[in-house]
């Protein structure tokens, strides 16, 4: 996974871009732009977070306005439009996971990894943020960490410790 700032010019690579093209071999030569969705999360995979020159690329590709691929991106909050750490966890922070702890699980994120939420570890392995329901409501605390979606559910300070250490000798 790389990492780019910015203003850094992007450049996808051949990897990337071969795929795009399988992913848009599954639709319709007409509606390519059903596409983006999935374009989007391979770019988010690669670069760890979707920057304005990534969206623009993507428009390129799929001959489509860069307004059409803002729209998508800044209406999802699974992409990331600022950089994140490798690592980017998220806490559910609705109602049932509040009620099982979800509030002193962020409050300890922040604690043992020194940062606030949005922010990224000095080492640039974790970034975390509250976001709206998982879906895993009788489960809580649950977290994810993206890019790949992975789910922790019934948390506590320790397993969330563990967590950490686990991520950090992987």
């Amino acid at each position: 996974m790389l990492k780019v700032e910015e203003q850094t010019p992007v450049v996808f690579s051949s990897e990337l871009l071969a795929k795009f093209d399988d992913v848009i071999t599954r639709y319709p030569a007409d509606k390519s732009k059903s596409a983006l969705l999935p374009l989007l999360h391979l770019v988010q995979a690669e670069f760890l977070w979707v920057s304005t020159s990534a969206m623009d690329k993507v428009a390129e590709y799929l001959k489509i306005q860069p307004i059409e691929v803002y729209e998508v991106a800044t209406f999802y909050s699974m992409y990331f439009l600022k950089p994140q750490g490798k690592y980017a966890m998220e806490v559910c922070r609705t109602g049932p996971c509040c009620l099982v702890g979800a509030e002193k699980i962020l409050d300890h994120l922040e604690s043992k990894l020194g940062v606030k939420e949005g922010e990224i570890t000095a080492d640039g392995l974790f970034s975390f943020r509250g976001v709206e329901c998982l879906a895993a409501c009788g489960f809580g605390p649950v977290l994810q960490i993206s890019p790949e979606y992975t789910f922790y559910e019934n948390l506590t300070t320790e397993s969330v410790d563990k967590l950490i250490e686990d991520l950090k000798n992987k």
